[in-house]
């Protein structure tokens, strides 16, 4: 008799309630891409976490499918009110106008380094890593993006690659929606295996330097 068998998409291996009791953050606002911000959410929530959309006013923001409007999501807490203390990771989706207004804001970006500082997992997809440079973490570290932020990563003191997923010590990257299925099974592994000490250690030995 032939033995038929059936393999199953990266995504899906990840057991159920495997992010149980973990809270992550969504940092986003107009202008996200809105299946970078939809589709990691629900993943992370498949896998048992807690999520909260973090942005920069307590309204609602505007999501966006490539350049025509989209659906629009709830806010769950400002960037001024919310703090790394109640969060075990960060995700922060692309979009082009979203990371733009996010990285002219001194608690978003203030938000997101203090992830950093923590030693807790980031990961960032497509445009995100915009804010990422303005956080100014990405000193010394590997990482992907949409291809147009190549330069500005490497002029802030990172090395760029094309893969579909990275990580280096607790920083997840993504280039584009395409990536969303290897984006969203790295992230659930890496919230799963909580702080990073290096991920803080990194960032204090670009300080000294």
């Amino acid at each position: 008799m032939l033995k038929v068998t059936h393999s199953r998409p990266e995504q899906e291996e990840h057991v159920a309630g495997e992010l149980q009791a973990k809270k992550i953050a969504f940092l986003a606002t107009d202008g996200v891409e809105q299946v970078e911000y939809t589709e990691p959410r629900k993943a992370v929530e498949e896998a048992g976490a807690t999520t909260h959309l973090v942005s920069l006013e307590a309204s609602e923001i505007q999501g966006f499918n490539h350049l025509d409007k989209g659906d629009k999501f709830p806010v769950d807490k400002t960037a001024s009110e919310a703090s790394v203390d109640d969060y075990d990771g960060l995700v922060l989706p692309g979009g082009v106008a979203n990371p733009d207004f996010l990285r002219n804001d001194k608690d978003a970006v203030q938000f997101v380094r203090s992830f950093f500082e923590a030693g807790k997992p980031v990961a960032s997809i497509c445009h995100g890593a915009w804010t990422l440079v303005e956080a100014d973490v990405v000193k010394g570290r590997t990482l992907t993006s949409w291809p147009s932020i190549r330069t500005d990563i490497e002029n802030a003191g990172g090395a760029w690659v094309d893969e579909e997923v990275h990580t280096d010590r607790g920083l997840v990257t993504s280039r584009k929606p395409d990536d969303l299925p290897a984006f969203n099974a790295k992230i659930i592994e890496e919230f799963a295996e909580g702080a990073h000490p290096e991920q803080a250690e990194a960032l204090a030995s670009t300080e000294r330097r």
